[in-house]
């Protein structure tokens, strides 16, 4: 899995606009709950799609991102949060534990149908 960053306001209407799903993780550099569920994301990552765009957004640098994605999705801000993006909506969202990539397949394959 390739993360990409998240890293502009730009990048965040492009993920709002576009066809199909985009993933968003929202990681907290220095939080230990954080750290280890970006490692069992990318331990489990064979699970999703190759194809999904997979953001990361590292929330002390661009914690202005995060409160734009709260306004634009409506949703709470939380670290760790992973969010499905499809169609301008949130169609999904975790935080901390309950992060897995698992789910987020489920999630999105139930998007596709």
């Amino acid at each position: 899995m390739e993360f990409k960053p998240l890293q502009s306001e730009t990048q965040l209407e492009e993920i709002a606009s576009a066809n199909g799903a985009s993933i968003i993780f929202k990681h907290n550099t220095t939080c230990p709950i954080s750290k280890s569920v970006k490692q069992k994301l990318e331990q489990e990552s064979d699970v999703l799609p190759k194809d999904a765009p997979f953001y990361i957004l590292d929330l002390l640098e661009h914690r202005d991102i995060s409160d734009s994605i709260a306004d634009k999705f409506n949703v709470e801000h939380e670290s760790p949060q992973l969010l499905l993006i499809k169609d301008g909506k949130c169609v999904y969202n975790q935080s901390l534990y309950n992060i897995s990539a698992e789910e987020t397949a489920r999630a999105l394959e139930s998007e596709k149908s």
